[in-house]
């Protein structure tokens, strides 16, 4: 544990404080929140969802995990580096599987493609696009690189006050 406060303190000197701070509280909230949402129904469906990748049942265990339980982290603002970066490698993966099956950048707009698109099982919704898990990755690295701010519980961590 003294090995993670270390890095904390290293990584983030100085934590960002007034409107800049609050702004990284809602937005790592929102993040994490997201996540979450994003990750129990793959918890919930975890076979479905392997079956649907191709992965490994107990690397879409991991990734699943680490978005409930690091996107708990990033609401919270605890270990938050750590929290943002076990979820950044499967968005990683997830950017590295869109690339490998040409997906586009984009989806066009699912009004402008005439007959509203229907995934493989049949449900309407929009088309495969690298957009989420771009814009996931970029969120995430934000995070890490600006860190959780001072109204975080990492702040109060390593301020001494819990």
């Amino acid at each position: 544990m003294e090995a993670a406060i270390a890095l904390i303190s290293s990584l983030y000197p100085d934590f960002i404080v007034g409107p800049q701070g609050y702004m990284l509280l809602v937005f790592r909230a929102i993040v994490g929140l997201l996540f979450i949402l994003h990750g129990l129904p793959k918890l919930q469906n975890l076979q479905v969802w392997a079956a649907a990748l191709g992965a490994p049942l107990p690397l879409c265990l991991l990734s699943a995990g680490f978005m409930v339980i690091g996107g708990t982290g990033l609401m919270l603002g605890v270990l938050t580096p750590f929290a943002s970066a076990s979820i950044l490698v499967s968005m990683v993966y997830a950017l590295v599987l869109e690339i490998i099956n040409g997906d586009p950048l984009v989806a066009p707009d699912p009004y402008l493609l005439g007959k509203y698109y229907e995934g493989p099982d049949g449900r309407k919704g929009e088309p495969p696009s690298m957009e989420k898990a771009l814009i996931f990755t970029v969120m995430l690295t934000l995070i890490i690189v600006f860190g959780p701010g001072a109204y975080s519980l990492d702040a109060l961590w390593l301020a001494g006050a819990l």
